[in-house]
């Protein structure tokens, strides 16, 4: 059975060069690649993986936090440039400490030591299924929202107020961030500093959505998207503002 490996960096050289020694391996099998430890603080709880490729320093939060939030982290092999954090990464119980960049028989030899570890594949078993939700960071925490929950985001220049029926968490982070994180079948942008759940729609005209607590303008630009989003393109055209 082979070793499913997700590989996490927020460099897409690093990441590259890592997806293509982890192919050339037959024991190895890529499961996924994260460009940042809150993405795979997301995705793990959904994925079955035996190893990680950890890079250390990532914005948001580091690799080294990533492990110690983690109740019972895969086997971890840590990347980074910086000698400096190998010391912190074995307090942790990682197996290999790779510096970049990373030759190809240095990398087979932190492999080995996955083995030399004894490691215990479990089958992979069926996800269970529960309410979609990502991890929003706030200060110093990752706060757990479910999907259904949010009803809007909005861009603070460099932030994002994200707003659920019972409370408002605002990250640093980009809108465009979330646009491509959210799905699209359950999340519209409508404006350059706002986003929308559609389910949570009360009411439209031709340049504004009313959702629960809150008006937000539909911005020239997106308007035809929305519009097509929404099949409400020929309904407006009657309506009228």
């Amino acid at each position: 059975m082979k070793i499913r490996c997700l590989l996490i960096d927020d460099e897409p050289i690093a990441l590259e060069l890592l997806a293509s020694y982890v192919r050339q391996v037959d024991t190895l099998e890529l499961v996924g690649q994260c460009r940042s430890a809150v993405e795979a603080f997301t995705l793990l709880p959904h994925k079955p993986v035996d190893l990680l490729f950890l890079d250390i320093q990532m914005p948001q939060l580091s690799g080294l936090d990533l492990l110690r939030t983690l109740t019972n982290p895969p086997k971890t092999i840590l990347t980074t440039a910086y000698r400096e954090y190998a010391l912190d990464g074995y307090e942790l119980d990682v197996l290999d400490y790779l510096i970049k960049p990373i030759p190809f028989d240095r990398f087979m030899k932190a492999v080995g030591k996955v083995f030399a570890h004894k490691l215990t594949i479990a089958p992979a078993q069926p996800v269970a299924h529960e309410e979609p939700f990502v991890f929003i960071k706030e200060d110093r925490q990752l706060i757990r929202v479910a999907l259904g929950d949010i009803i809007w985001l909005e861009s603070l220049r460099d932030y994002v107020k994200i707003t659920t029926a019972s409370q408002q968490i605002i990250t640093r982070q980009t809108l465009g961030y979330y646009e491509e994180l959210l799905p699209g079948e359950q999340f519209l942008r409508i404006h350059r500093s706002f986003i929308v759940a559609k389910a949570k729609i009360i009411s439209m005209t031709e340049t504004r959505i009313s959702v629960p607590g809150q008006t937000l303008p539909i911005g020239r630009y997106y308007k035809p998207l929305v519009w097509d989003q929404l099949r409400v393109r020929d309904l407006l055209r009657v309506v009228g503002e």
